[in-house]
């Protein structure tokens, strides 16, 4: 019985904590200086931008800290509707910037990526509903100098 009520507490604090980093409906990220079709070379500067929520670093407390989340971007990989609430994982396709970082530099070989930024709750997990950029995608030139 001490078990079955440690569970269900356990389950009712992780439900509170989930609701509670839900961001507000008008919430918006996006891409600051890149846009659909852009063409750039290596290295590539992203600058986040974030509307309606506050950046905050992964595994603060969603009790305390309300309505925050942190920065993952997608490289080349999908995000679909079923990634709600699961946590997004750590490899060259999906970049975490748990320590709140709002930019970074990419070194991208020449070629067509798809970016899109995805918004996180302190724990990785894709918020509900998701919070992401809308996908674009960029060319990476190589450059030729003349002489």
């Amino acid at each position: 019985m001490k078990i079955i009520l440690m569970m269900s507490l356990f389950w009712l604090t992780t439900t509170a904590a989930i609701a509670e980093v839900n961001g507000p409906g008008d919430t918006q990220v996006y891409f600051m200086h890149l846009q659909d079709g852009d063409e750039v070379t290596s290295p590539v500067k992203v600058v986040f931008g974030l509307k309606g929520m506050g950046v905050a670093p992964a595994g603060v407390d969603p009790t305390v800290f309300k309505h925050v989340g942190h920065h993952h971007l997608f490289i080349n990989s999908a995000l679909t509707a079923d990634m709600a609430g699961q946590v997004i994982p750590a490899d060259n396709n999906h970049l975490h910037f748990g320590g709140g970082q709002t930019e970074t530099t990419l070194n991208l070989k020449a070629g067509t990526y798809q970016l899109r930024l995805v918004l996180a709750d302190p724990y990785h997990r894709i918020h509900q509903p998701i919070i992401a950029s809308k996908a674009i995608t960029i060319y990476v030139r190589e450059d030729h100098y003349e002489d």
